[in-house]
């Protein structure tokens, strides 16, 4: 069997990293000015504002751990493994909670938290600390080019042929803690539709597009995935 997961924060939000949209207008965005934080035109116009943003998150993210919900994806990645079957999981999220709950392959569409860009040359480099106007790049020495390795919005998701390619060669589609309001990945399910998927959606409560899913399992992450893995692993 071939399964496509993908994963937006909700898997995260027990590990304590907040959710950038929900129904109660809790999350981020309802916060903080996405227009002013997550756009290549903010970053041009303020980047103290825009990297001290991020470094927050990047010290919130440091002070995470993973919880049951990444966990229970490793083991079944594991498992998978040990019988032939294929496991792709592809997250929405630019936390590293996935990787540090055992996951060896995973693709981040939105880019990734703890790395940084050189907008002059391109280059990504890991990066655990502050991030500012300061920093070199190490690749071509040049200062104040230096963002966060993320996609904001106004830019394309990373490595959409790949995801596509994989989605299409799945049996099985499973949607874990999105919003279904966040375009491409969330026209995935219609996609796998479209091409006789099986469709799954675990959540917290129903999301946007709850209704293009075959089957829907609800409540927290940690219990909600945990359960499905096990129902996974126990078919012959």
């Amino acid at each position: 069997m071939n399964i496509f997961v993908l994963t937006g924060a909700g898997i995260s939000a027990e590990s304590g990293l907040g959710t950038f949209r929900d129904k109660q207008g809790t999350g981020l965005w309802a916060q903080f000015d996405p227009m002013k934080l997550a756009t290549p035109q903010a970053f041009a116009a303020n980047p103290d504002e825009v990297h001290a943003f991020y470094n927050a998150r990047r010290h919130n993210l440091l002070d995470s751990e993973p919880n049951p919900a990444h966990s229970a994806l490793a083991r079944l990645e594991n498992a998978f493994e040990g019988r032939g079957d294929r496991l792709e999981l592809v997250t929405q999220n630019v936390d590293d909670l996935h990787e540090r709950g055992g996951s060896s392959s995973v693709i981040h569409i939105h880019g990734e938290l703890l790395k940084a860009r050189c907008t002059f040359c391109q280059t990504v480099a890991e990066w655990r600390g502050e991030l500012g106007r300061s920093d070199i790049c190490t690749s071509c020495n040049r200062t104040g080019g230096m963002r966060p390795h993320i996609v904001w919005f106004g830019e394309f998701p990373m490595f959409m042929d790949e995801i596509e390619t994989s989605l299409a060669a799945s049996d099985l589609f499973v949607a874990i803690g999105t919003s279904g309001s966040v375009y491409p990945a969330a026209g995935f399910v219609s996609q796998a539709r479209r091409l006789g998927i099986a469709t799954c959606e675990l959540n917290l409560e129903p999301s946007d597009n709850a209704g293009e899913f075959d089957e829907g399992h609800y409540g927290p992450a940690s219990k909600v995935v945990d359960e499905w893995v096990g129902r996974v692993l126990s078919e012959p």
